[in-house]
């Protein structure tokens, strides 16, 4: 500024020596204005990169879970290995990330003399992804039960550090950790257990993935009416499948499940879902072609564009009925519970990463004479995404560990009520969340956030399909009213009765007792907004189910409970809060997520927005201008 200063001296009294002097001075301004910002010696041209450490050193609020849950000896194995894990993150997995990013797959329908080859090429790093997932244990873990019903966490802690370094690899994992889970819960029986073997082995030289192909032309969750995909049996047991699959992620995997018709000696097939059996084929034969499957085209996505999805012609596959007949939506279920878990488990991955590079941005970043850590609003806004993603992180951990109990048969009735509840309420819940977490976290660099080459936009991108994978948010929403009218009211019962019995654990904490109130108040409101329902309850209920949703998935995210079987004290942000060694930003957390409108169903039932009158006006809207 002041070199600049000397544009203004003409003028003024000088001498010719001066006035020379200057001259000279001024010349050397103008050409260094005129000169391009990067060379002007006295410029800083470049903004500091964001960058993250060893995520597990780093989350202090996974650290504190697993020494408040997990038996010595147990945390002892597993902080070892986790720390390791983080560092061969930070230094071999992330660039194989970026490479699976910048190298997406290639189709390839012919060969140069014409032949039809249907060849997906993926790139080495996404290869090496897959040797890497079987090396770590990222589905074996589980299976083994090494550390019995613990087991099934700490594979979610290792998926929860990889997903969001995984160059989108989470997504064959998570099919192929559901297929394996149906093949358990079948028995695995004799014809299926290579495939149970690879699909759960930590050699990658014998470590498959698997596909789910549920989605075709007429319908997505919708399998029931949508499926049109046909089974015809064999003389020798097998079945060959004729059909279209409009979306295969992974198609690049070994193996898949698949639902299809069984057509009779008539030619015709059931409709409806019990019309529907599941199927196991291998996607290729001994000596990798196809196993009369032709690849239409891969899909051109918003993102997640490091993984090959497919539309494929399903032109006489070989495949083996693994389902009763016309059981295939009740066997497929275990996949889908097990998909909608690694669905949650990228969502609250995602958010801290966002968070995570938010923060050190915020400590290099100057805006206004001063780092980004010290303007209050702006650390205020990082604040409430942390709040946001602690309460997903501790309903993950919730979620797998009654998991867990429930695959080492430790879980009691309403524990496994619970479960069935609580995997489409955090699944929908948590994917809303991860996307707004990730607009409002690429918002805090600036324009930088909106640059392709920071690979923000990536993580953004592959964040908005996780409210539409297993489930969008309004189908998982009925799922959960099903989920309650099928258990004839248990599930709800469930649900109520821990939340209250359990919530008067932390009312002993101070410090906590107004976020206890606000949590007890919700319950009440909730109760209040079923026992009004009345005569209008199956559309009141269907109108309000995205609302419902949302409440039990904030009150349960911010309630108490303990566990059964004397496994001691299980917490979520309350709870969490209420640890003799809890921190101020835990007590902290509790409270701001309490702060939050915690039953909105009953705000908007208040409002009137669920009666049949409600259903007539939004029609209106919608079409009032078409």
């Amino acid at each position: 500024w002041d070199r600049c200063q000397m544009l203004n001296i003409k003028g003024i009294n000088m001498t010719v020596g001066q006035e020379q002097q200057a001259s000279m001075q001024e010349k050397r301004v103008l050409e260094d204005l005129e000169m391009p910002l990067a060379r002007r010696e006295m410029e800083t041209l470049f903004q500091e990169q964001p960058e993250i450490g060893n995520q597990y050193l780093e989350d202090t609020l996974l650290r504190s879970y697993l020494k408040t849950h997990l038996p010595p000896k147990v945390l002892e194995e597993v902080h070892q290995d986790l720390e390791r894990f983080g560092n061969h993150l930070l230094t071999k997995i992330q660039p194989l990330s970026w490479e699976c990013e910048l190298n997406p797959p290639v189709f390839r329908q012919y060969d140069a003399w014409g032949r039809r080859v249907d060849h997906i090429h993926t790139c080495s790093a996404w290869r090496r992804m897959k040797e890497i997932s079987a090396e770590e244990g990222l589905i074996a873990e589980a299976y083994e039960r090494r550390y019995s019903n613990w087991s099934r966490l700490y594979q979610a802690v290792k998926l929860y550090l990889f997903s969001s370094s995984s160059g989108g690899f989470n997504c064959p994992l998570a099919m192929t950790d559901g297929a394996a889970k149906v093949i358990e819960s079948l028995g695995i029986p004799g014809s299926l257990k290579n495939a149970f073997d690879r699909l759960t082995s930590r050699d990658p030289e014998k470590f498959w993935t698997s596909g789910q192909w549920m989605t075709e032309r007429r319908g997505g969750s919708d399998v029931a009416n949508g499926t049109e995909t046909v089974a015809k049996k064999q003389p020798d047991g097998t079945y060959r499948l004729y059909g279209f699959k409009w979306f295969t992620s992974a198609a690049d995997s070994d193996v898949t499940l698949t639902l299809a018709r069984i057509v009779d000696a008539e030619g015709q097939c059931t409709q409806g879902s019990r019309g529907l059996s599941l199927f196991f084929l291998r996607v290729r034969d001994e000596e990798g072609k196809l196993n009369s499957i032709q690849v239409q085209r891969l899909k051109d996505k918003l993102g997640t564009r490091q993984m090959a999805t497919a539309e494929l012609w399903l032109q006489g596959a070989r495949a083996e009925l693994i389902s009763a007949e016309g059981c295939g939506v009740a066997t497929i279920s275990n996949m889908l519970n097990i998909t909608r878990i690694h669905n949650i488990i990228g969502a609250v991955a995602y958010m801290r990463r966002m968070i995570s590079l938010s923060r050190d941005y915020a400590r290099k970043r100057v805006a206004f004479g001063k780092l980004l850590k010290d303007h209050p609003l702006h650390m205020q806004t990082i604040a409430r995404m942390e709040v946001q993603a602690r309460g997903a992180f501790l309903l993950l951990m919730e979620i797998v560990r009654l998991l867990g109990l429930a695959e080492t048969n430790l879980a009691s009735e309403q524990e496994q009520l619970l479960l069935r509840l609580l995997i489409p309420v955090a699944k929908l819940y948590t994917g809303k969340q991860a996307s707004a977490v990730a607009v409002e976290a690429m918002e805090s660099f600036g324009g930088q956030g909106y640059m392709e080459d920071t690979g923000l936009p990536v993580i953004l991108r592959d964040t908005l399909v996780l409210s539409i994978w297993e489930g969008t948010t309004n189908i998982l929403s009925l799922d959960v009213l099903r989920s309650l009218a099928k258990s004839q009211g248990q599930v709800m019962a469930a649900f109520l009765s821990t939340v209250q019995k359990k919530l008067e654990l932390a009312s002993g904490t101070e410090e906590l007792s107004p976020g206890v109130q606000r949590a007890q108040e919700a319950i009440g409101s909730l109760q209040e907004f079923m026992a009004a329902a009345g005569s209008e309850r199956a559309l009141t209920m269907e109108l309000a189910a995205r609302d419902f949703s949302y409440s039990l998935a904030r009150i349960y995210t911010g309630r108490a409970k303990t566990e059964s079987q004397n496994h001691g004290m299980r917490a979520l942000l309350v709870e969490h809060a209420a640890r003799p060694d809890a921190s101020s930003t835990d007590i902290c957390a509790a409270l701001r997520w309490c702060n939050q409108e915690l039953c909105p169903v009953a705000v908007e039932s208040g409002r009137g927005s669920y009666g049949g009158g409600a259903a007539l006006q939004d029609s209106a809207l919608v079409f009032g201008n078409s």
